[in-house]
């Protein structure tokens, strides 16, 4: 869970998360994430060619 600094604490996205060299996959919850926030979670979770992930925002 990624926990953000927008007041209103809404699940604003999911991020779905596979890692190739544990063999695992994950689904973190976004929780009251700005735009910049969603970006540097993003961007934590695919800085590795074994980690990739895809954001998926909420509307």
């Amino acid at each position: 869970m990624w926990v953000g600094t927008d007041k209103r604490k809404q699940i604003d996205a999911i991020m779905c998360i596979v890692d190739l060299m544990k063999r695992d996959s994950e689904i973190k919850i976004l929780i009251g994430c700005t735009e910049d926030e969603k970006e540097i979670v993003y961007q934590t979770h695919n800085e590795s060619e074994y980690m990739k992930g895809i954001l998926i925002r909420r509307l």
